[in-house]
This record gives structure tokens, C-alpha cells and sequence, in this order.
């Protein structure tokens, strides 16, 4: 799931830097410099990235003959969302990044919608000689769905305004199962599907200028899970005997869209846009177990 997000953060932090005052001159030699620039970010990002998580990851594993493996039906498909968010997130900020570098909006939509989408094979690939996992057909399904649906709103729209975004809360139930779901703040964030919630954010009216309501202000509905401390079990039973259910939530808040928040100088307003990827807390509602709770504030 996360392990796509290295790649993530590294355009994060590099995108903004080459956005500086010192390069932000538009002329064709420019332009040629940013686009070497740009693939060479790409391509060390993509290499380099790989090569330290197979060093530290799965260079660890034991190894097999390339195979396939059904994951479907594990941990409530929490796995299978945080695939589409990452290849999401990853396929926009390449998208900055080649534009940046003066590529047509078109093609750097289809450009980076397909990075996205490599990038996220080549895990699959490392995870199908994995003996403990496989190459799995449904995290592909997860994540071609994240590439279509930033590519698509780019062609279609020419701005995104399906956003799938990501917020977290420290849970109890990491320390039940530290081994699975972390034992340090770090690990817990990756690993800790309680506390993880994905969001979809989108303006109530999508014409947008056909209303008094701000251009940045979205609905969000998230998705989350309670409960769940193993992946193929709806119940767990921990030393103590006590008896953990797993559930599904679904949340609904508000959020903000950043890329539409008025910034007059271009370096504060793509600055903004990279906030793009996480939820910001608000009042919330949430279904659990048939149950709606008020929140009055959801990270």
C-alpha cells in the first residue's frame, strides 16, 4: 500500500524546490533543461526508490517462482484503497512535475497517469516473488483505477475535482497486534488500518460557477475500518480473551480543495496544491454497525 508513496514525497520535496524564484523564467532553453531535469528526477525517484525497498524490504523475504496470489477479501479491502490513492497521488504530482518541465497538459496527463501506474507495477512484481505474497490482480485493479482517475478528469476537465485524499489517528489496537500494525509511531501509520481513512473530496456543485459557495470548499466521504487487527479474520481474540469485531465505517465531512484557494503569486498557489493530498480535519459523521455518530473533529 504505502511503499508507493516514496516516490510520493520525493516529488513532494522536489517539485516545490525546483518551482524556486531562481527557475521560474518560461523560455524554450528553460524548458529543455526542465524537461531533463524532470526525467532525471523521475527516473532516480523511480530507481532509487525500488532499490532501497527491495534492500530493506524484500531483500529480507524469503523468495520464490514468480506467482499470483488472492488478496481480495483481506482486510476489508483497506489495502486495496490505499492502492488507488497512492497511484493517484503519484500520477498528479508527476503530472506538476512535467508540466513544470513545459510538456502539454494532455501529454503529461497521459505520461504521468501511466508512471503512476508502472510505478506501482513494479512493486507487484517484487511482491510476486515474494513467498509470503504474490502478484496480485486485485491490487492491479486498485491500482489502474487510481491512474484512470486522475488521467481521465485531466483529458476530460482539465483539473481534477474527484480528489482522493488520506488522514490518520493514533489507535488502541496497534498495541495489540504491535508485530502487524507497528509498534512505533511510524510503523503505525503504515501499517495500522484503524487509524488510516481514505477520502474522496469533491465540490457539491461541480459547475462551481453557478454558485455562491467557495471553489475550495469540497464534501468528503471517507472509508475506514474499527476493529480489524487481521486480515483474514472478521473476529480476533487477543491474550486476555478479549473478542475484536471488525467493522466498516463510512464518514462524511468537509474538506478543502487547495488547488482552488485564490493565491495571486503561481509559486504559492502550486505550493498550496501539494497540501492536495491529505484531509484536513473537520466535524464528521460517521456509519458504524448500522449506527451514525457525530464527530466534532475526525483526523
Amino acid at each position: 500500500m504505502f511503499r508507493g508513496q516514496n516516490l510520493l514525497f520525493i516529488f513532494h520535496f522536489a517539485f516545490t524546490l525546483l518551482n524556486s524564484k531562481e527557475v521560474h523564467a518560461q523560455t524554450d532553453s528553460i524548458s529543455c533543461k526542465r524537461k531533463v531535469i524532470a526525467g532525471s528526477l523521475i527516473a532516480t525517484g523511480w530507481g532509487g526508490s525500488m532499490s532501497a525497498l527491495y534492500n530493506v524490504w524484500y531483500k529480507k523475504e524469503d523468495q520464490s517462482a514468480f506467482h499470483s496470489f488472492n488478496d481480495g477479501k483481506l482486510w476489508m479491502q483497506m489495502d486495496k484503497v490505499g492502492h488507488t490513492y497512492s497511484a493517484y497521488q503519484i500520477g498528479s504530482l508527476t503530472n506538476d512535475l512535467l508540466e513544470w518541465a513545459g510538456c502539454s497538459n494532455q501529454s503529461a496527463a497521459w505520461i504521468s497517469g501511466g508512471i503512476g501506474l508502472g510505478y506501482q507495477t513494479t512493486l507487484e512484481v517484487f511482491d510476486g516473488y515474494s513467498t509470503n505474497w504474490g502478484f496480485s490482480w486485485n491490487d492491479m485493479s486498485a491500482n489502474l483505477l487510481g491512474s484512470a482517475l486522475f488521467t481521465a478528469q485531466e483529458i476530460l476537465w482539465d483539473e481534477q475535482r474527484i480528489i482522493p485524499k488520506f488522514s490518520y489517528h493514533p489507535t488502541s489496537f496497534a498495541s495489540v497486534r504491535p508485530e502487524i500494525l507497528g509498534s512505533t509511531f511510524g510503523q503505525r501509520l503504515l501499517k495500522d488500518y484503524n487509524g488510516q481513512t481514505y477520502w474522496i473530496s469533491f465540490h457539491p456543485f461541480p459547475s462551481r460557477e453557478h454558485t455562491k459557495i467557495p471553489k475550495w470548499i469540497c464534501l468528503s466521504i471517507g472509508y475506514s475500518v474499527h476493529e480489524k487487527l487481521k486480515g483474514d479474520m472478521e473476529t480476533f481474540t487477543d491474550q486476555d480473551g478479549r473478542i475484536y469485531h471488525a467493522q466498516r465505517e463510512w464518514l462524511m465531512s468537509f474538506d478543502i480543495d487547495f488547488s482552488k484557494i485564490p493565491a495571486k503569486r503561481p509559486l504559492i498557489k502550486k505550493a498550496l496544491k501539494q497540501l492536495n493530498y491529505l484531509k484536513i480535519p473537520f466535524p464528521t459523521l460517521m456509519l458504524r454497525n448500522g449506527i451514525v455518530h457525530g464527530l466534532p473533529l475526525y483526523f
